[in-house]
């Protein structure tokens, strides 16, 4: 029986990194988190961050030549054709990372694999077909709210306000305390 490949999404503050940490403390269960992925596809000098500035610009950067994440969500996250060219340069690479991922999990013999990304259940740049189930988080706004005030990301509250899951994710209401949430995706993951 190989690795089974759980993918999470949700709106920022439904809960997604929590859940995920929580069940990546369970026997035979890590997870992946795909905005770190993301991160490394655009380190200084990977064709994704030689893209990225070609299409955003120079002023995505810091002093020090990374890309500044807050300033590259804030150029290509205010307009649809900015986030689908965001997309459409980053999704591929994080997709042929966490492939590798994915195949090193494999190796190792791990039971469940929990793949967390805001983005997977609808970008069209994503191999759904990779996954066993793809859970979607759904918290109300003032949860969001919440949560992301919390975390200090309050900003984040209207992202993907527009989103909705994939047809094939399985929707989990995640209102109420995280270890309620985390029971929840336990049990429809089957495990």
């Amino acid at each position: 029986m190989g690795t089974r490949i759980i993918g999470l999404a949700g709106r920022p503050g439904s809960g997604k990194s929590a859940v995920a940490r929580a069940l990546a403390g369970k026997p035979g269960v890590e997870a992946v988190d795909l905005d770190r992925i993301a991160w490394e596809t655009y380190r200084t000098g990977t064709p994704t961050y030689g893209r990225l500035v070609g299409r955003f610009g120079a002023d995505i950067l810091s002093e020090d030549g990374r890309i500044d994440r807050r300033e590259l969500a804030r150029r290509s996250l205010s307009e649809p054709a900015a986030r689908r060219d965001l997309e459409a340069i980053v999704h591929p690479a994080v997709t042929e990372r966490l492939s590798a991922r994915l195949r090193e999990a494999e190796r190792r013999g791990v039971g469940t694999l929990i793949v967390e990304g805001a983005r997977l259940a609808h970008s069209p740049h994503v191999d759904r077909s990779i996954f066993d189930a793809i859970i979607w988080l759904e918290a109300s706004d003032s949860t969001r709210r919440r949560r992301l005030r919390a975390d200090g990301r309050e900003e984040q509250v209207d992202r993907m306000a527009d989103v909705r899951p994939d047809a094939r994710a399985i929707v989990i209401d995640s209102e109420g305390p995280i270890s309620e949430v985390v029971e929840r995706v336990w049990r429809a993951i089957g495990s």
